[in-house]
């Protein structure tokens, strides 16, 4: 399997930068159920603004990721851009009777979230300077963990499907599984995590990034939200993630085991947040 990715940074620390746009690049062959090999390097870069030890700092986190995820950073490209990007290109290994894919999720099973939600609001009061230093260290922790859980239990055969949760949301991301699959997808909101408290703050006080106000208005046209769901709640549903978790379907038979693995191989979190049932009108029913 090949992908990639890349994206403009996020937070001011270079060296951190480079650790989450590798751990975005990655998440998706995890997402799949497989282990990265080799990685090459996509970087864009304006040298009159940047140093050369600023750029150097943004290549180092990403190959220390690449390291720590047991991959070959095998070289790459950079070009001249009047903003800086970074990502990587990733070719994986999957065992092909074991690919987690969006379109296997079956009636009954269980939806587990590997990370908790609210980076994008958090990375824009980041931005307006409202965060504290360590709120910002918090976010900027999980959004360069890998998702290497996702082919832990993919290898044992207990992802029915399974996806990762980054810029459509999570709402956005389910909805694709669930068409794929023939399925609705009924979400309880009081069991989806928010990264910290402050996440429904920034909300109440408009800190919302304009991709996950999108991201709303397009999930409203495939969601029934129950009367008591708020709108802060429906963003933080809505929020695009940097680097988010992973949205894994498995059997009920499996849920505990599956919990297990999840978390001896390092999940942030393993959050039951609905299960999946026979099709419906809409693709997704939040209560």
């Amino acid at each position: 399997m090949q992908t990639l990715d890349f994206f403009t940074p996020v937070v001011d620390d270079p060296y951190l930068f480079g650790q989450i746009a590798a751990a975005n690049s990655l998440s998706d062959v995890y997402a799949m159920g497989g282990k990265p090999i080799t990685a090459m390097n996509i970087v864009a870069v304006p040298t009159d603004e940047l140093s050369l030890d600023v750029i150097n700092q943004i290549l180092l986190g990403g190959a220390d990721k690449v390291a720590e995820a047991e991959c070959a950073l095998a070289g790459g490209h950079t070009v001249l851009n009047p903003q800086p990007l970074y990502g990587l290109s990733v070719t994986g290994l999957v065992n092909p009777h074991r690919t987690i894919a969006n379109t296997g999720g079956k009636p009954g099973d269980h939806l587990l979230l590997t990370k908790p939600l609210g980076t994008g609001i958090i990375s824009t009061a980041i931005r307006k300077g409202l965060a504290s230093e360590e709120l910002e260290a918090k976010v900027s922790k999980q959004m360069a963990e890998l998702n290497t859980p996702g082919s832990a239990l993919a290898t044992v055969g207990m992802t029915r499907a399974g996806t990762d949760v980054t810029g459509f949301g999570l709402l956005g991301h389910l909805s694709h599984l669930c068409r794929e699959s023939g399925v609705t997808a009924r979400i309880d909101s009081s069991a989806v995590p928010a990264i910290d408290p402050a996440v429904m703050k920034f909300i109440t006080e408009g800190h919302v990034p304009g991709g996950s106000r999108k991201n709303l208005e397009l999930a409203k046209e495939f969601t029934t939200f129950a009367d008591d769901v708020s709108e802060e709640t429906q963003i933080l549903l809505a929020d695009a993630q940097t680097s988010g978790g992973l949205l894994l379907a498995v059997k009920p038979d499996d849920l505990h085991d599956a919990q297990e693995i999840l978390f001896a191989n390092g999940a942030n979190i393993v959050a039951e947040i609905g299960v999946l049932t026979s099709q419906d009108e809409k693709a997704v029913v939040v209560s």
